[in-house]
């Protein structure tokens, strides 16, 4: 598929409204920058907002198993911003590069994760819809049904944002994630 889309702007802070303004001022104390795909989501007054809110609530995910999800969804989406990004998001949550190369490649040598980032792939996949066998493996890990829903739920969050970039390319402000 051909992209018809004209180069999309990456928005800069005077351009966004007074609450993306503050929120901007908190990503850059936080993380030292706002990344682009966030500002690109300011162009909605509420969407930013919105999407953090979502994207930093409670679940019953860990924060590798959360960074895990993101890889393999940003895989399965083709999304090279997201792979950059959660790249760096997975080192700092303690995967070596052999295990962000095993997770892109959908498996881990973990039987636990194994079973999360093959759930996660088939989901993002075949569009919530995944093999019995590959659920009943879930369960069989020591996930339960609460995990099940905050899996979906990452993936959801993952998946829009893989989205958006797919559709803005918006240039990549992290170390651009190599091709496998």
């Amino acid at each position: 598929m051909e992209n018809l889309t004209s180069e999309f702007k990456v928005p800069t802070r005077d351009e966004v409204s007074q609450t993306n303004q503050e929120i901007f001022d908190n990503l850059n104390k936080a993380l030292g920058f706002v990344p682009n795909l966030y500002a690109t989501i300011a162009y909605s007054d509420n969407g930013l907002k919105r999407f953090l809110d979502y994207q930093n609530a409670k679940t019953s995910l860990n924060n590798k198993e959360k960074e895990a999800v993101n890889l393999i969804v940003s895989q399965v989406n083709e999304c090279i911003y997201c792979q950059s990004a959660h790249l760096v998001l997975g080192k700092m949550n303690g995967f070596t590069d052999a295990q962000l190369l095993d997770i892109r490649k959908g498996k881990s040598e973990n039987t636990k994760l194994n079973a999360l980032v093959s759930l996660a792939a088939e989901i993002t996949k075949y569009r919530g819809k995944a093999n019995d066998v590959t659920v009943e493996n879930f369960f069989e890990q020591g996930y339960t049904e609460e995990n099940l829903v905050d899996l979906i739920l990452q993936v959801s969050d993952k998946t829009a944002m893989n989205y958006l970039h797919n559709l803005t390319k918006v240039p990549v402000d992290f170390p651009l994630a190599e091709t496998i």
